[in-house]
């Protein structure tokens, strides 16, 4: 690494737009962190507009726009594949960005998001790889960026960021993966299920670490994080989210059973 200030080596890793260079920066990151060749400095530069790095290339349209495929087709096979490997390279950004934006946490803050920067960098290589063997690149059909538009809005607080991108956006995977996962094993896609398992098992820890973390920053504000987070829901998603939800792994996510009831009142 060029410089020995953790929320540098975050800023570049964000930043970084061509995808293998993002992946090898947080690589880097992740091991100088973990080695002890970063540092958390609190005279660090104040966080700034950083943006969220993504292959010049790649489409972006709004969600609505996105087309839809069947994934009976070869097409819509890589299409899906390569929606979900947007989303995990999106994850690396949010991951970067909870460690940039946010200043002063303990170490163990900086432990949890560099480590899950690099598991969704790990993600993203093993989905990309799926994406090619299927005859397809990353960046050949449009993409979101909700994910982004999220950390956006709550880029000013790390109660509500904790709260939003992990425990709602990202909890969201918990939610729908189990179902992806039946889908391809009945049509004989055991190939990209068998890395989907591997993700969702580590995403259970991401959202933990939200949850961890949305905790922390409440008790330290004196608020309580059961009334503060469907509070948030409400605020940010106008009372409405998606379900159903996976409440065995939510619950292993760090949800609690009065958290889990209030999310199910607002169940679409």
């Amino acid at each position: 690494m060029s410089s020995d200030c953790l929320f540098e080596a975050a800023s570049a890793c964000l930043e970084a737009r061509d995808a293998d260079e993002k992946v090898e920066l947080t690589n880097q990151a992740r091991r100088a962190w973990t080695e002890g060749r970063l540092d958390a400095r609190a005279d660090a530069r104040p966080p700034g507009d950083c943006t969220a790095g993504l292959p010049p290339g790649l489409r972006l349209v709004g969600p609505l726009e996105v087309p839809r495929r069947r994934l009976s087709s070869a097409e819509g096979q890589a299409a899906f594949v390569h929606a979900i490997t947007h989303i995990e390279l999106n994850a690396v950004n949010l991951a970067w960005d909870c460690v940039y934006r946010f200043r002063g946490l303990p170490r163990a803050y900086y432990d949890d998001w560099t480590c899950v920067a690099d598991d969704e960098a790990r993600h993203f290589g093993l989905l990309r790889a799926r994406l090619r063997e299927l005859g397809a690149e990353y960046g050949d059909f449009a993409a979101h960026n909700g994910l982004w538009e999220m950390a956006e809005k709550t880029a000013h607080d790390v109660v509500a960021r904790m709260a939003m991108v992990p425990r709602v956006l990202e909890a969201r995977g918990l939610d729908v993966t189990p179902g992806m996962i039946r889908r391809l094993r009945r049509r004989g896609d055991h190939r990209t299920a068998d890395v989907l398992d591997v993700i969702l098992e580590e995403e259970v820890a991401h959202v933990a670490a939200g949850s961890r973390w949305f905790r922390h920053a409440c008790h330290e504000r004196g608020e309580d994080p059961e009334q503060t987070f469907p509070r948030l829901v409400s605020a940010y998603m106008n009372g409405r989210i998606k379900g159903p939800l996976n409440t065995a792994d939510r619950r292993r996510a760090g949800f609690s059973e009065r958290e889990l009831a209030a999310l199910g009142e607002m169940q679409d």
